[in-house]
């Protein structure tokens, strides 16, 4: 080996050592700051949570009384003057007794009566005479055909209007309408008039009164 080579090598090595020292300088400085942070910062956090309590001062003592005082004997006890207060009487008070009031009598129950019927009704007033006897067609039998209309074989209706007077007999009889024969109207008036009854019309005010009454009468021949 030459000595240019060996003061190479040498040279290397210094190099090495010197940046070996400088960085375990720089991690030692590391260290030693960051354990210094830490520890200043837990004392000023103990600082801060620490308290301090200040002791009392001590009580002042009672100034020593002065020698030589002439003692003063305390002024004598004079009671108060007494006052005299008038009191007025109490006052009187009136006792009022309140007199029950009777019980109401008792209301009786008022009856109402119902008011009368009224009366009745007057019955329907009757314009027209009304037959007592039924039909009147029922009056007239086979036997009261005239023998000479029965000759003649005369036949028919005869319509007539009676009178009734206020007695309910026949008072007037007037053929309305023929029935052909003259024999047979006649007899019609003349049976009617003795035998028909009847009840007689009534005026306004009730009473009875004339009044007319048509009936038809029918004659026939019995088949021989």
């Amino acid at each position: 080996m030459s000595y240019a080579q060996r003061k190479e090598i040498s040279g290397n090595r210094t190099v090495a050592i010197v940046l070996v020292v400088v960085i375990q300088f720089i991690i030692g400085y590391a260290i030693i700051t960051g354990l210094a942070y830490n520890v200043l910062k837990k004392a000023a956090t103990d600082l801060k949570t620490f308290d301090v309590e200040e002791q009392p001062p001590p009580p002042e003592q009672p100034p020593p009384p002065p020698k030589d005082m002439p003692k003063v004997p305390p002024p004598p006890m004079v009671p108060p003057p007494m006052v005299q207060v008038n009191t007025p009487p109490p006052p009187t008070i009136a006792v009022v007794q309140q007199q029950t009031p009777p019980p109401p009598a008792p209301v009786m129950p008022v009856i109402s009566r119902a008011p009368p019927a009224p009366p009745p009704p007057p019955p329907p007033r009757q314009t027209q005479p009304k037959s007592v006897v039924g039909n009147l067609q029922g009056l007239i039998t086979g036997e009261d055909y005239p023998p000479s209309a029965a000759d003649n074989n005369e036949q028919g209706t005869t319509r007539v209007s009676l009178t009734v007077g206020p007695n309910g007999r026949v008072s007037n009889c007037a053929v309305t309408a023929s029935s052909g024969s003259r024999t047979l109207d006649q007899a019609t008036c003349r049976i009617l008039s003795s035998r028909a009854r009847f009840s007689p019309a009534q005026d306004s005010n009730g009473n009875p009164t004339s009044g007319t009454f048509p009936q038809s009468v029918v004659w026939r021949l019995a088949e021989q």
